[in-house]
């Protein structure tokens, strides 16, 4: 095995090109990952990376997040508790849409009980000054407003970073979401191209267990001659907020435009003990149950090791574990699943 270090790029629909070297292969595969998504506003240079931000040598007094997704969230409640003033700035009505909007509301309210400034419907539109005394300019509908920061942070997403890889090269289709894949994470284009990770469209989540799945099945389809299928069933995602907040499955409007017959449990448990043992106040879930099959379609916590519950429900998904024998179940006490019982 050899390794090339260097930016890749492809020369030919079998080559690509690593510095002065150029290498032939029956079979490449794209794993270039994500990077954040352009704004194409002035002063975007100015915008600190989420690794960047995880090698800090000290915490800014200062800080604002441009965009209300994951690194926001998670970040914001590590800063805010470690005593920064931190502000949200999000261009949409609500943050995280991916998630269940009552448990976001219910998470935004908590965010902003815990400092946490949220603004949402506001976009930015540049940033000026330098480090320790920036300013951060945005409108709200018609608005205009300013926001001081001693640092600001690019968390409006992420984007496949095949810009330079120069597929027009390969013949390899794509498009905003990364290479188009057909269930064997092969491209529709070039049958000797594979993708995997965040630079594949593959319908997957751009998130870390989806790029290790997403390349074992390929290197195992290179290997077996196109065997397998991507399979996303029952796939969780969680938001390592303060609390966390998990969902897997589909959400309330995904089953009604499936046309599914379903009922919805759902309940506050900030007084449930697992909540109050911990002090959580933040802490509630929606559980959707198809009523002739009684199988989990979906499943979203907000609250102290949502997680896990997330992970349990994932497993009742995929293996179509019906909710009566989950609620059956004699999970040990007192363990945060010993509530599943109440959940379904």
């Amino acid at each position: 095995m050899a390794t090339f270090h260097g930016r890749a790029r492809f020369v030919g629909q079998r080559s690509i090109e690593v510095g002065d070297d150029v290498l032939d292969a029956t079979h490449l595969v794209v794993a270039a990952g994500a990077w954040p998504v352009r704004l194409g506003v002035p002063g975007e240079a100015y915008l600190t990376r989420s690794d960047q931000f995880l090698d800090l040598p000290q915490l800014p007094e200062r800080i604002v997040f441009v965009g209300g997704g994951y690194i926001a969230f998670e970040f914001g409640h590590v800063a805010a508790r470690a005593g920064a003033a931190v502000t949200i700035l999000h261009q949409g009505a609500r943050p995280l849409e991916r998630f269940d909007q009552d448990l976001v509301a219910k998470l935004v309210e908590r965010t902003r009980d815990a400092g946490i400034e949220v603004r949402t419907g506001t976009k930015v539109v540049g940033i000026e000054g330098a480090p320790g005394a920036f300013t951060v300019a945005a409108t709200r509908g018609t608005e205009s407003e300013l926001v001081e920061a001693d640092m600001v942070v690019h968390a409006a997403g992420r984007a496949p970073e095949i810009g330079d890889l120069d597929l027009p090269a390969a013949g390899v289709q794509f498009d905003r979401r990364g290479i188009t894949v057909n269930g064997h994470l092969q491209s529709v284009s070039n049958p000797a191209v594979y993708a995997a990770g965040d630079a594949a469209n593959s319908g997957g989540l751009p998130e870390t267990p989806f790029a290790q799945y997403e390349g074992g099945l390929v290197a195992r389809n290179i290997l077996g001659g196109n065997k397998l299928t991507a399979d996303y069933l029952g796939s969780g995602s969680v938001v390592y907020s303060i609390p966390a907040l998990g969902a897997v499955g589909m959400t309330e409007q995904e089953a009604h435009a499936k046309g599914l017959d379903f009922t919805v449990n759902q309940a506050d448990t900030s007084g449930w003990y697992s909540a109050r043992r911990v002090a959580e106040p933040a802490s509630m879930y929606k559980v959707l149950v198809e009523k002739d099959s009684r199988r989990v379609l979906g499943a979203h916590v907000l609250g102290p090791d949502a997680d896990e519950f997330v992970n349990v429900f994932a497993l009742a998904i995929r293996a179509g574990i019906r909710a009566d024998m989950l609620k059956e179940t004699l999970f040990a006490y007192p363990t945060q699943a010993s509530n599943m019982a109440w959940m379904l």
